[in-house]
């Protein structure tokens, strides 16, 4: 495992001297309330996002010329039990125009893990939020068709958390 990748703690996103970034800057003149921390990790940018302010950072970042992010090319959790926030929503993107990648990091609580869905504005996240939910148990909020994509219907639980029984519900 290389070194400072599996020992992340839900407090490594702290606001560092990433101040000359561009894309730092056009967020924090945006929505400076949004931001919660930033990590410079081998030249990817990590941004830790409030849940709150998700859809509308989001917009921006797919809709600001100098920005671009129009590609979702992945989304996914980390669970941190027994921390808090428990949870984090994760999501890659990538801007064709500019060849920039991005990471975001949404932090969430264990007690009613809930973020809005970004299906509105990239219609990849449908498949990606669907298969979160099913594995984490985290709840998008708005989300067209909101059900269990991997596993079947009546399946108790969901078995990425890290509290799951290794042997399933009995």
């Amino acid at each position: 495992m290389a070194a400072g990748r599996g020992a992340e703690t839900p407090t490594d996103l702290t606001v560092t001297s990433l101040d000359a970034n561009p894309i730092v800057q056009k967020l924090r003149e945006f929505a400076p309330e949004a931001l919660l921390g930033t990590l410079d990790f081998r030249g990817e940018l990590t941004i830790s996002l409030a849940a709150a302010e998700v859809r509308r950072i989001c917009e921006f970042l797919r809709d600001a010329p100098d920005l671009s992010f129009r590609f979702l090319s992945d989304l996914t959790a980390v669970d941190h039990y027994p921390n808090e926030p428990r949870f984090k929503v994760v999501y890659h993107l990538f801007s064709i125009e500019h060849s920039r990648r991005l990471s975001l990091k949404v932090p969430l609580g264990g007690a009613d893990p809930k973020v809005d869905s970004l299906v509105s504005v990239w219609p990849a996240a449908d498949a990606f939020e669907r298969e979160v939910f099913d594995l984490f148990g985290i709840r998008f909020e708005g989300h067209p068709d909101l059900r269990r994509i991997l596993l079947p219907e009546d399946w108790e639980g969901h078995p990425l958390r890290k509290d799951y029984p290794t042997e399933g519900y009995r």
